[in-house]
């Protein structure tokens, strides 16, 4: 008989090693007996186990500039919220946490090594040359995911001094390997060749629902978020254009046809995530609480995305659209007795009962990770920097008209007026209180305060900030940016109170967030505090 076993030790953590072993064969000499994958199918089967089951999601909406604490009062937290929201190293553990989070991760790259691996033995056909796109693809996501997770933001002057990520390119057949992390500039090394190497295999046709693997589309969403993010303005323009195709206006998410529909939090969550969205890309499923965080409910709501900063920063404050009553679905509020929570309906709850009359079971979720509307983002921020401003104001006005009902139609005048007349947050050391716009201190060179590129920044990374509310990416655009974020408590009447501990630097060290615990007791580096 043939069990899935699940490596316990510490170093097979490390690994996020899956074998297949032989119940009666166990104490062969031979400690790694592993089904053998010789047929497509078996392929096509092991790939789904290529994509994580748990999310970043909850703990990068924490630790970033969209959630506020509402004071020690409110009963509706738990101790791991608390220490994450204060960019503490996790010490209680969470469905959440960033320890299934990584070993979700290694165990999905565990799986594209085995599938590749077992290709090597195969005669080539055109079915396996797309399923070595699919792993290599879904290796690249994982990793580039651990890496803005686990890592320091990318910096070309530093990569080489920084700690990167150990790259497995191989199953793991040991029980308690030794790894070295090696360094940034390796570890995106190594992404880039798998991207590069995968994209042009993929295709993702032979699935049923193509929308839960890399297609096409997908794959080249993911190179321009690569490239975005290391900074290769031109590639990240091209792969968004042959994401995005002739017409990107007709795949960007239908919210005006969103908002013909029943409004209720399920029904416009589940389209949200819907298959046959155009904008979807890349859907996963997560065993996540995420749709009660982010969704009509006072589970952990002591740290939320409240009334002051929805009305002064992002989704209720007027912004180049005008006021949030413009959106299709405007920005849901709930306040009450420990509630002040204001959100999108986006990520739905769903319950799996393992027992439904004790009614115990499984949360889940489904999440886009990869959509057309942050791809069009991404290249309106490309064209920025490489100050082709008409262009990326094209973009953007195609994504608002999208998302909202302004006729405006953006030029870098009108962006430079309007951000030229807005405030910056935290304007002084001790300042807490929000203002639409936040100080940019990138690694990479970008204009002076007030320059039509900052001010044109400014608007990509609201628009950024709008579109991926609540799925835990605006977490990577402070990272890149260096926006530095102070933490607050706000009081009775829903507005910061005081300032709490230390002020998250552009330079800090605790952007990287820190490994698990089990992974550092096996041996690999901790990140320096």
């Amino acid at each position: 008989m043939n069990t899935l076993l699940k490596y316990t030790n510490a170093g097979a953590i490390i690994a996020g090693a899956f074998c297949l072993v032989s119940c009666d064969d166990f104490l062969d000499t031979n400690p790694d007996n592993r089904a053998t994958i010789d047929n497509e199918k078996k392929i096509e089967n092991l790939l789904v186990g290529a994509y994580p089951d748990h999310d970043h999601i909850y703990v990068a909406e924490l630790v970033s500039d969209n959630i506020d604490d509402y004071g020690e009062g409110n009963p509706e937290t738990e101790r791991f919220c608390e220490d994450t929201w204060a960019w503490k190293d996790e010490k209680e553990q969470d469905n959440e946490s960033l320890e299934n989070f990584w070993e979700s991760s290694l165990v999905s790259i565990s799986a594209a090594n085995e599938v590749l691996k077992a290709i090597e033995k195969m005669p080539e056909t055109s079915a396996l040359k797309e399923a070595k796109g699919e792993a290599l693809m879904c290796r690249a996501y994982n990793y580039f995911m651990l890496a803005n997770m686990f890592c320091l933001p990318y910096d070309k002057a530093k990569n080489d001094s920084q700690l990167g990520l150990p790259y497995l390119t191989e199953p793991e057949t040991q029980l308690s390997p030794k790894y070295e992390r090696g360094n940034m500039t390796e570890l995106y090394n190594h992404i880039q060749a798998d991207i590069e190497e995968g994209l042009p295999l993929v295709n993702g046709s032979y699935y049923t629902v193509p929308k839960y693997h890399f297609t096409k589309r997908a794959a080249y969403a993911l190179a321009t978020r690569f490239y975005l993010f290391t900074e290769q303005w031109e590639k990240a323009v091209e792969a968004a254009t042959l994401c995005l195709g002739d017409q990107p206006a007709t795949m960007l998410r239908d919210w005006k046809a969103m908002a013909g529909m029943t409004q209720s939090f399920e029904a416009i969550s589940n389209q949200y995530i819907n298959a046959n969205e155009n904008a979807n890309l890349l859907l996963l499923t997560s065993y996540s609480a995420a749709g009660m965080f982010f969704g009509p409910y006072r589970y952990n709501s002591r740290y939320s995305h409240g009334a002051y900063l929805a009305e002064k920063e992002d989704i209720r404050a007027t912004q180049l659209w005008g006021k949030y009553t413009e959106f299709y679905i405007t920005p849901k509020v709930y306040s009450g007795t420990n509630m002040d929570k204001t959100i999108f309906w986006k990520l739905p709850y769903i319950f799996e009962y393992t027992d439904p009359v004790a009614k115990v079971g499984y949360h889940h979720t489904v999440y886009p990770t990869l959509t057309t509307d942050e791809t069009l983002l991404s290249r309106a921020e490309a064209y920025i920097m490489l100050k082709q401003y008409d262009k990326a104001c094209e973009d953007m006005t195609m994504w608002m008209h999208a998302i909202t009902k302004s006729d405006l139609v953006l030029t870098p005048e009108n962006v430079n007026e309007f951000y030229n007349n807005a405030k910056y947050s935290y304007s002084d050391a001790d300042s807490i209180d929000s203002q639409l716009k936040k100080h940019l201190n990138p690694s990479f060179a970008i204009d002076k305060e007030g320059s039509t590129q900052e001010n044109m920044l400014q608007a990509v990374l609201t628009f950024r900030r709008v579109e991926t509310m609540h799925l835990g990416l605006r977490w990577f655009d402070i990272k890149r940016y260096g926006i530095e974020i102070p933490r607050r408590v706000m009081n009775a009447n829903g507005v910061p109170a005081k300032k709490v501990g230390n002020l998250l630097k552009k330079n800090d060290l605790r952007r990287a967030l820190q490994l698990p615990n089990k992974v550092l007791e096996a041996g690999l580096e901790k990140n320096p505090r």
